[in-house]
């Protein structure tokens, strides 16, 4: 059996009680005290998430900029120095290769984020497309992330902080910031439809950030937080998860994050095609939110009927911590995902009732 990766934060794992299990080839935290517990302390207050199995990929060179609008379906000549954007890497037949942030540092100077599972994956995509004046460089062995999302991130993060963290706008970041004597990468971004920031620092700070952050917010009750809150918060969210809403066989438009897809730019990008045909047809297979009806959670992979027709199954289902509801996002026919139709969900050989709702499950009253 191979040895499961791990981030340079797992010696501490064990002080604050934590239960770790397999994700991806990664031996990562599900929780500390309670998924339940964590997911509110997010909604609440704050909480802290070791993301540092993410993988981070550096691109640089006078040709950057035209590399990645061929790579990426977003139009990347959009983005201001400071600025962060979401997008999607795709294959010729319009299926997704990852969902990623990229970060422009300056001009001809990038950085990539993506996901844990696909950092190899798209660092050899990466260079097998690779062309003109370019150099790409893997960062993740020696980048950690930390994210520290929740109405108070900002007021417990600025304890450490040297720079004004208000000036950080949503979807912006500073380099070089002061955190406690360590400088680190800090933007305005998160996973969990909270406030918050994302925090990328050297792999040999991260454990005395780690135990700074939390120990600064310990009196307002911030909590480290595991994977399953993680999932559960962004879920509410509506936030896409590679591997359940996209995959090699979905595309962005059907996973419903046709906003990061810009079929008009100029520039051709991978895949470019078929989105543009499935944004102007439609798509034969539409993401839509569900609330049960009969009792039961519906499951990532469980199938989903509309009468005796198969119409699709589940990417990803549970019971919702802040609606108290179990709930789910289906990928379905695109005709049976207006608002309030009626379906099924088979779950334990049993099919049970549902139906199409509104989504995202959760919106965060912004101040």
């Amino acid at each position: 059996m191979s040895q499961l990766k791990r981030t340079p934060l797992f010696e501490v794992y064990k002080d604050y009680g934590a239960k770790t299990i397999d994700f991806g080839g990664w031996d990562l935290p599900v929780q500390f005290s309670s998924i339940k517990e964590e997911h509110e302390a997010v909604r609440t207050k704050a909480g802290l998430f070791d993301v540092s199995h993410m993988g981070e990929i550096e691109v640089k060179g006078t040709d950057s900029l035209k590399y990645l609008q061929k790579m990426m379906t977003n139009d990347i000549s959009k983005l201001k120095n400071s600025g962060a954007q979401y997008t999607a890497m795709c294959y010729e037949n319009g299926g997704t290769v990852d969902d990623l942030l990229v970060y422009k540092i300056e001009d001809d100077h990038y950085l990539l984020v993506v996901n844990a599972s696909n950092i190899e994956k798209d660092f050899n995509w990466l260079q097998d497309h690779a062309e003109g004046n370019l150099e790409l460089k893997n960062l993740s062995e020696d980048m950690a992330q930390l994210a520290i999302q929740g109405p108070i991130a900002e007021k417990v993060l600025q304890k450490l902080a040297g720079t004004n963290l208000s000036d950080i706008g949503f979807f912006k970041f500073q380099q070089d910031v002061d955190l406690n004597g360590k400088k680190a990468l800090v933007s305005r971004t998160g996973y969990t439809g909270e406030d918050g920031f994302e925090v990328y620092c050297d792999a040999k700070d991260a454990v005395a950030l780690w135990n700074e952050i939390l120990e600064a917010g310990k009196e307002e009750g911030v909590l480290p937080c595991g994977l399953g809150a993680r999932d559960t918060l962004r879920f509410e969210a509506n936030l896409a998860l590679y591997g359940q809403e996209l995959s090699p066989d979905i595309t962005p438009l059907e996973a419903g994050i046709g906003f990061a897809v810009k079929v008009n730019k100029e520039a051709d990008f991978i895949g470019k095609e078929v989105l543009k045909n499935q944004k102007e047809n439609g798509v034969p297979r539409k993401l839509a939110g569900i609330e049960m009806i009969d009792r039961g959670i519906p499951r990532h992979g469980y199938p989903v009927y509309k009468g005796e027709e198969l119409i699709g199954e589940v990417t990803t289902g549970t019971q919702s911590p802040t609606l108290k509801k179990n709930i789910g996002l289906v990928l379905i026919k695109k005709e049976h995902a207006e608002p309030g139709t009626e379906l099924e969900v088979e779950i334990r050989g049993k099919l049970l009732k549902a139906k199409i709702a509104a989504t995202p499950f959760y919106k965060r009253e912004k101040n």
